[in-house]
């Protein structure tokens, strides 16, 4: 009796074992694929749509192996095979991924690579292990009836629930410790090692070459650690890594270019595309042209208020607004400022290589969304600066809400501004149409645009409750002092364009959100203006 209940307990820990390994190749997947093709909805839906068809084959593959003798020695094989997969998983991506996406590809080109790229790689990569884990519940409810007898109902049901509560081990250890203290290679590696090492103790149990195989897995899922599966894109000529680090949310890194003086230095995120969430440089304030935050000075230089101009940033990054806002401020205004950021990491980062202080007039919140400060106690704000994004054309759907920028609006005073910045073609582009039908319906007013010279940029201005700075002319009004120079381009046809309220445009709510297919869309239709031979004004 006493060797029975032990081989139960060992069966019910290769079921926690099997449950936890899903997991984790479920939630590091997406993490896996990020450096090429962004974590986008479009992408989790790839990984999450490939490891349910692995685990459904799996569980029919399994469900058809335990009718069969040797139950023991196709569980030690199942996982023994699935953790040999698992740690070879983040050398798997670093051959595939640049096969489907590959190096300095067209921003209009790279939307469909991205969807059947990642889908491609998440069927190479991914079916495999979750088809063999798929087939571990139904191998351990055999294992487990053939050791203590019974009803296959309560077998199977005392398998699901152990294999649930590995589930739950897995989510929360992969998100909260795994990733943010080891990393991707090594969680895969803890994986494997633990799926190859649950398979060596099925075949111990089992008899017959179960046990040689799974040892002979375990071994290979060691010599993963002899490979550099790290993965990383391709530096610029000129362009030298200087950190690296791997959050809860996103692989980071800080690169220098040497190519210009003085050095500028990009925080990257994911590395998507040559993309950068924040740009450095020594001395604060106006970046070189063709960088969108120096628009974000225009609403203290048009409005002059003298003393305190409050400024919560959304999107706080590295902290790229905070510099330019107060190295280009007017002489007569003190700068105090709210930055939110949801990575912690990605403000540490900032303080260590991009110049991000803090005072008493400057507070930093990290691992916090942007909706959600919205929520706290945070008062009202002269302006409030939206730059909320990931892997250059990914921003957040409930970011892009009427109720979002309503609560938004709450936060301003009377005669604030709201700017943010948004990614697009032209000011026909979806999602430039979309964001601002919606803003104009929250703000209940007109709001204008300006086109960023030498980008795909273009930021929206929005006040609350006053006119905006435009003259009889309708024109945008001039401004005095170190921004001067700002508005010249702008004085050409199509730089900007104000849009009125009108309720027959569709808005987008909570309820309905559409943005990532208009974000497809619109880099589509840039493909096709390109192709044109330039977008429309």
């Amino acid at each position: 009796m006493g060797g029975s209940r032990a081989r139960a307990a060992a069966i019910y820990g290769l079921a926690v074992l099997g449950g936890a390994g899903t997991m984790v190749v479920e939630l590091a997947a997406v993490r896996l694929l990020a450096p090429w093709f962004g974590t986008s909805a479009g992408v989790w839906t790839n990984v999450i749509a490939v490891v349910l068809l692995g685990l459904a084959l799996g569980y029919l593959a399994g469900a058809r192996l335990a009718a069969r003798s040797g139950t023991f020695e196709r569980l030690a094989l199942a996982l023994g095979l699935a953790g040999f997969f698992g740690a070879f998983l983040p050398l798997g991506v670093r051959i595939l991924a640049p096969l489907f996406l590959p190096e300095e590809v067209a921003l209009d080109e790279a939307a469909d690579l991205v969807l059947w790229g990642s889908l491609a790689v998440s069927l190479l990569l991914f079916l495999p292990p979750s088809f063999l884990l798929g087939m571990v519940s139904p191998l351990a409810t055999q294992a487990l009836q053939e050791t203590q007898g019974g009803t296959a109902g309560r077998a199977g049901g005392l398998t699901l629930g152990f294999s649930t509560f590995g589930s739950l081990a897995g989510v929360f250890g992969t998100s909260h410790f795994l990733l943010p203290v080891f990393g991707l290679r090594t969680t895969f590696l803890v994986a494997g090692v633990a799926l190859a090492g649950a398979g060596l103790v099925a075949g111990l149990l089992g008899r017959g070459r179960g046990r040689w195989i799974a040892a002979t897995a375990l071994l290979g899922t060691q010599s993963a650690l002899l490979v550099d599966s790290e993965p990383t894109r391709a530096l610029r000529p000129h362009r030298v890594e200087i950190a690296r680090v791997e959050s809860p949310y996103q692989f980071l890194r800080v690169v220098e270019d040497r190519s210009v003086q003085p050095a500028l230095r990009y925080l990257q995120v994911n590395e998507g595309f040559d993309s950068f969430q924040s740009v450095w440089q020594p001395a604060p304030g106006l970046l070189p042209a063709g960088f969108y935050y120096n628009d974000f000075v225009l609403p203290m230089w048009w409005e002059r208020k003298p003393g305190e101009w409050k400024v919560l940033v959304l999107g706080l990054g590295a902290g790229t607004v905070l510099r330019v806002l107060d190295g280009a401020r007017p002489a007569d205004t003190t700068l105090s400022c709210t930055g939110i950021e949801i990575d912690p990491w990605v403000i540490a980062l900032g303080r260590e290589h991009m110049g991000l202080e803090s005072d008493e007039r400057t507070v930093l919140c990290g691992g916090l969304d942007a909706r959600v400060a919205l929520r706290g106690r945070i008062g009202a704000f002269d302006q409030i600066v939206l730059d909320c994004y990931a892997n250059q054309i990914e921003m957040p759907p409930h970011l892009a809400t009427v109720e979002f920028f309503r609560a938004l609006r709450a936060r301003l005073r009377i005669g604030g501004w709201l700017a943010a910045n948004l990614g697009g073609f032209g000011f026909d582009d979806p999602v430039v149409e979309a964001l601002a039908a919606t803003v104009t319906t929250a703000f209940d007013g007109s709001v204008f645009l300006l086109r960023v010279p030498q980008s795909r940029n273009f930021v929206l201005f929005a006040r609350n409750a006053a006119d905006l700075p435009l003259d009889e002319g309708g024109r945008l009004r001039t401004v005095e002092g170190l921004v001067r120079d700002l508005l010249g381009p702008r004085e050409l046809p199509g730089s900007f364009r104000v849009v009125t309220p009108d309720p027959a445009r569709p808005i987008l709510t909570d309820d309905r959100v559409p943005l990532e297919s208009l974000q497809l869309a619109s880099i589509r239709e840039g493909r096709e203006r390109l192709l044109r031979g330039g977008a429309r004004p």
